[in-house]
């Protein structure tokens, strides 16, 4: 166990992974993984155990939420497509996206308490395009509408704010940093405002804790910076020889009182471990029929 970065504690989770993108807590008391082979892990914190439950038939993983019944939806690049995943590992297609637009890099999902899934669509990986949006996807899947297409700057990771009336959405390319979404009462989106700016980084991932602070994992540099909720930006761990931290993407709050971090590390095959002294805030997990 290292202590870097105003002793945070981080360890290696669980090794033996393929280039971990995607990680999320379930309800059942398991996080999951993807690989960049359609690998579906499911781990177990307590004893270290891993599982592949499921393959996508080959093909990049992205990000992952789950139901109140320990399903999986994963964002699977290759076949441009969301998969749900049963917990005895059945797989289908839950949405392509719009149906005039179809998805191109669905990136990562995040569920509404009345079961629509948010989906980041980051265009192309042209990023001189600039042709990103979020779609919605209403409960039970089939196709979304485009929700927002105003954050075109590849879209990635996203998070409901913790009084869930804005989705929080990171912007990887060209303007970096953080950018929250009102929710109106209509399910229309809703102002636009900047929450950070992170010249010279490439966001991934957020996730928020109890006492309003936003984690924000970047792929490049290898950091995780922690932003309070009076808007200080501080470096939250790091690790300049890329072994713990290895291009650490999406981040998941874990355990029975959700008081552990996890990131994935798209450069390595592990999960990384942080004890953030903090409570993760509680993410939707709707009952989908």
């Amino acid at each position: 166990m290292a202590l870097l970065n105003n002793q945070t504690q981080i360890s290696i989770l669980i090794e033996g992974l393929d280039h971990p993108e995607g990680v999320a807590w379930g309800l059942d008391g398991h996080l999951y993984a993807g690989g960049e082979d359609g690998q579906i892990y499911r781990i177990n914190p307590n004893n270290h155990g891993i599982k592949e439950i499921a393959n996508l038939g080959g093909g990049f993983v992205a990000g992952l939420a789950l139901d109140a019944n320990s399903n999986i939806y994963a964002c699977h690049v290759d076949t441009h497509s969301v998969k749900m995943i049963t917990p005895d590992g059945m797989v289908s297609t839950y949405s392509n996206g719009s149906a005039k637009h179809p998805f191109r890099i669905p990136n990562y999902p995040v569920f509404d308490n009345a079961g629509n899934l948010y989906v980041s669509d980051s265009g192309e990986f042209d990023i001189s395009k600039s042709n990103g949006n979020i779609v919605k996807i209403p409960a039970g899947g089939g196709p979304g509408i485009i929700w927002e297409d105003r954050l075109k700057e590849f879209p990635n990771g996203m998070c409901l704010s913790p009084t869930r009336d804005a989705l929080y959405v990171v912007l990887t390319f060209t303007k970096p940093g953080v950018y929250k979404i009102a929710l109106q009462a209509n399910g229309n989106p809703g102002d636009i405002n900047t929450v950070v700016e992170m010249p010279d980084t490439s966001p991934d991932g957020v996730a928020f804790d109890t006492e309003g602070n936003l984690y924000i994992s970047c792929y490049r540099p290898d950091r995780i910076y922690r932003l309070d909720p009076h808007g200080n930006l501080d470096v939250f761990a790091e690790d300049m020889t890329g072994h713990l931290l290895a291009a650490p993407t999406n981040i998941a709050f874990y355990g029975s009182d959700l008081s552990n971090l996890a990131s994935a590390n798209l450069g390595r095959w592990h999960i990384t471990k942080y004890n953030s002294e903090k409570t993760g805030v509680l993410l939707e997990y709707p009952n989908i029929q």
